[in-house]
């Protein structure tokens, strides 16, 4: 499984790059689509500075390569790989790194969106928010997805 989490920067292209050379199925995948979120330095509240993203890490590893699972047994990938940062980020950090590897585009896309979706409403992260007026959590929705 390559699903991780990171408390270290990361630089998305190069992980991307560095995996794909290391698992190289050489004529296998005709496709590789992938899914960069970054910070921004807005969301309800205007001028963040800082975003902490906290965790479980036993729970938040299994729920990864819970993921990378299911995207494995629905659509036909040759790989998968997931990284997400926690700890401080800061606006234009990277946070998610999704990319999925499959013979065909369709398969690909489809699995790459699927991730990010239960990533972003599913995961097991808590979410604190700094701008000059403070500190704030960011609570969930009713609906069970984060207002962010």
């Amino acid at each position: 499984m390559a699903s991780r989490v990171s408390e270290q920067h990361i630089d998305p292209w190069q992980l991307i790059a560095e995996h794909q050379a290391a698992h190289r199925q050489n004529g296998q995948f005709g496709a590789a689509a992938s899914f960069i979120g970054t910070m921004r330095d807005f969301s309800e509240r205007q001028n963040l500075s800082k975003m902490t993203l906290e965790h479980y890490p036993a729970m938040t590893g299994q729920y990864l390569e819970k993921l990378e699972q299911e995207a494995r047994e629905q659509w036909p990938l040759q790989d998968c790989l997931i990284v997400h940062r926690v700890g401080d980020i800061y606006p234009g950090d990277a946070i998610v790194i999704i990319a999925c590897w499959s013979a065909h585009r369709r398969a690909a896309l489809d699995a790459c969106n699927w991730l990010i979706e239960e990533l972003k409403y599913r995961a097991p992260f808590w979410k604190q928010e700094f701008n000059p007026e403070g500190a704030h959590w960011v609570e969930e929705n009713t609906n069970g997805h984060s207002s962010n």
